[in-house]
């Protein structure tokens, strides 16, 4: 079956690290923790086929890449967090040997500054390469 490569997804969820990002003075005083998912699109065919490690994404340095991206130098909007992960998952070995054709990144910001009562902020965006 030909024409579906890339529609293959490895979905990390609720990888939560703490950051100093947003605009707000206290923010970049006390930090707060941020929770970011992930879909990568990729062709794993031959990693299902061979049981092989070197044919699909290492998704424990996917999550290595958002914390250390979370943890980094402060920005004052989660679209820009978003946009750092997204790099930095492309920046990734075996991300570009395994052919990840898009990327998928949510920031939630749990404990932002509003007043109303909320359970959540998030921010989404799509990255193709």
């Amino acid at each position: 079956m030909t024409g579906f490569e890339g529609l293959d997804r490895i979905t990390l969820t609720g990888v939560e690290a703490f950051g100093y990002h947003g605009v707000l003075a206290t923010e970049r005083e006390t930090g707060q923790p941020f929770i970011v998912d992930v879909v990568l699109h990729a062709e794993i065919r031959q990693a299902g086929r061979t049981d092989d490690l070197t044919k699909t994404v290492d998704y424990s340095e996917v999550a290595d890449a958002i914390v250390g991206a979370i943890t980094g130098e402060p920005l004052n909007l989660i679209e820009a967090l978003a946009q750092r992960i997204a790099d930095a998952i492309f920046d990734l070995e075996s991300v570009k040997v395994n052919h990840v054709s898009l990327v998928e990144v949510t920031v939630h910001k749990p404990q932002a500054p509003i007043e109303a009562k909320f359970a959540d902020v998030s921010v989404s965006i799509v990255r193709v390469r």
